[in-house]
């Protein structure tokens, strides 16, 4: 038999860790912190440098569920771009929205991502709608909005949608910070995504106005609904589908 031969194990989550830890910095972190990430639970790594890293584990979905269950919002983003979310559980999916309580860029944008792509994802999005933790409501208005922006039209369910349209119009001013957020780009995504809704969203939008949202140290800014809506309109865009979500 032959000697001196051996097979190189693939990453761990140790060793992905160890990489992680390499890469974070101290302006990464800030700039995280800035975003209203707290900063015990960042490593501080660029999303340029974990989607170098992410290339590197790409589908390897069990090290995806241990990098998520660190808590460390670096490796739950990595975790997020790793996982397919066509293999994800009800349940897994709810304990990735209830890991995200205190992340918002992994509420807002790790949870839709496999969200979105699990069969589940209308199921999962309505119920985290109505969650009272702020980070979960934001995760179901994301992943609802990430459903309208993919799926084609015939697969909607288009009175639920204006139903919701009608909730956020009446309940916006009084919704918990990232809740107002996200409900407004659920407005946006519906105007610009779902053309049998074009109109219903605007009107919506016209209703709500300038929503105020408390963005923390950073420059961002609350896009107004109906010139997002009217943008696309003028520009042809209306009902044209994005493939995917993921950034």
């Amino acid at each position: 038999m032959p000697t001196g031969t051996s097979v190189e194990a693939g990453p761990t989550a140790k060793s992905v860790m160890a990489e992680l830890k390499k890469k974070g910095t101290e302006k990464g972190r800030a700039m995280y912190a800035r975003h209203g990430m707290p900063a015990e639970l960042v490593i501080g790594v660029s999303v340029a440098d974990l989607k170098v890293i992410a290339k590197s584990i790409k589908g390897r979905q069990e090290l995806a569920y241990e990098l998520y269950d660190t808590g460390l919002m670096d490796a739950m983003y990595l975790a997020g771009m790793v996982a397919d979310g066509a293999q994800m559980t009800k349940a897994q999916l709810d304990k990735w929205a209830a890991g995200a309580a205190k992340l918002q860029m992994i509420a807002e944008y790790t949870v839709p991502w496999v969200a979105v792509e699990n069969p589940q994802g209308r199921e999962m999005a309505t119920k985290w709608i109505k969650a009272k933790e702020e980070r979960v409501a934001a995760a179901g208005w994301c992943t609802y909005s990430g459903l309208v922006a993919t799926k084609e039209d015939a697969e909607l369910d288009l009175a639920e949608i204006e139903d919701l349209l009608n909730r956020i119009v009446k309940g916006i001013g009084s919704a918990q910070n990232r809740v107002r957020h996200t409900m407004n780009n659920f407005v946006i995504a519906t105007g610009v995504y779902v053309k049998p809704l074009t109109k219903k969203a605007l009107a919506s939008a016209q209703a709500i106005g300038p929503v105020s949202v408390e963005m923390g140290g950073t420059a961002c800014k609350v896009p107004l609904a109906t010139a997002e809506i009217q943008k696309a309109e003028a520009a042809g865009k209306i009902g044209r589908k994005k493939k995917t979500i993921r950034c």
